[in-house]
């Protein structure tokens, strides 16, 4: 009889607004052994380290292996599971953030094919990246700060296995780079879709579309979803009253900032707090 193992680790409060680790470990997976159908709510990949198994997005089963990286987009229908006389072994990272959309555009990984399969090298240096991750585990400051940091190595292992993108995209990426640039610098003023769009020098209705494109989302959308992420930390580590939070986050008022709290976290900003 193969032994199973699980190795899991949840962060309970990501501190990260580019890039956050929501959980991450490694699994030998019974025979048979399924998740889903469900969605996530986080980005998700999963390195294949021996075995085999399945992974069903919309109509196509995808049939995985030793060395095959599989990704879960937010939000959206998935199932996997391990093979009955060989399942795998995988290891696994969640997250999100701001940058998470931009970086996993720019990789090998699509919705038409969501699977990357590496070469012998790359799928021992893959593993060792994820590795780190979870070795770097913990829910203080210095833990998530290492955990983000080993994220961004083991994303731009993948960035460098991926063929270069085409000019085109190449081009609209650096129109969403200058757009979430200057969001991240000017968030905390009225600052206009308008603005965010004659700062990068293209039309209001290029830049919906390249952010729906690379980030799937609209850049109002992309600015509120950072300034609660802002008033989030804010919330957690200072003293600031919701009045003080929502003015340095860039909201005109207590009224306006405490719908779009809820709206976005399920909560008011004080029950966040509490």
């Amino acid at each position: 009889m193969a032994i199973t193992f699980k190795q899991n680790f949840k962060s309970t409060d990501p501190k990260m607004v580019s890039l956050s680790v929501y959980n991450v470990g490694y699994q030998q997976c019974e025979p048979s052994h399924q998740w889903g159908p469900g969605v996530r709510d986080h980005f998700l990949i999963h390195h294949v380290v021996s075995g085999k198994g399945y992974y069903k997005v919309g109509d196509k089963v995808y049939t995985l292996t030793t060395g095959d990286s599989f990704l879960v987009y937010p939000y959206t229908e998935i199932t996997y599971w391990a093979d009955r006389d060989d399942p795998w072994k995988y290891y696994w990272v969640g997250f999100a953030g701001s940058d998470a959309a931009l970086i996993i555009h720019a990789t090998a990984f699509t919705r038409q094919y969501p699977v990357i399969t590496a070469s012998p090298e790359d799928d021992l240096a893959i593993r060792k990246k994820l590795l780190h991750i979870y070795d770097a585990r913990g829910n203080n400051l210095v833990n998530n700060v290492e955990m983000t940091g080993a994220l961004y190595s083991a994303l731009s292992y993948y960035l460098s296995i991926s063929p270069v993108v085409t000019d085109e995209n190449d081009i609209q990426a650096t129109y969403v780079k200058k757009a979430t640039d200057y969001i991240a610098a000017n968030y905390s003023y009225p600052i206009s879709i308008e603005e965010i769009a004659d700062y990068v020098g293209i039309s209001r209705s290029h830049l919906f579309r390249v952010f729906r494109e690379h980030l799937e989302c609209s850049p109002k959308e992309y600015l509120t979803d950072y300034r609660i992420r802002q008033a989030c930390t804010l919330l957690r580590n200072t003293g600031l009253s919701i009045t003080a939070i929502a003015l340095s986050t860039g909201f005109e008022n207590n009224l306006y900032f405490s719908k779009a709290f809820r709206k976005e976290t399920g909560m008011s900003p004080s029950m966040y707090r509490k």
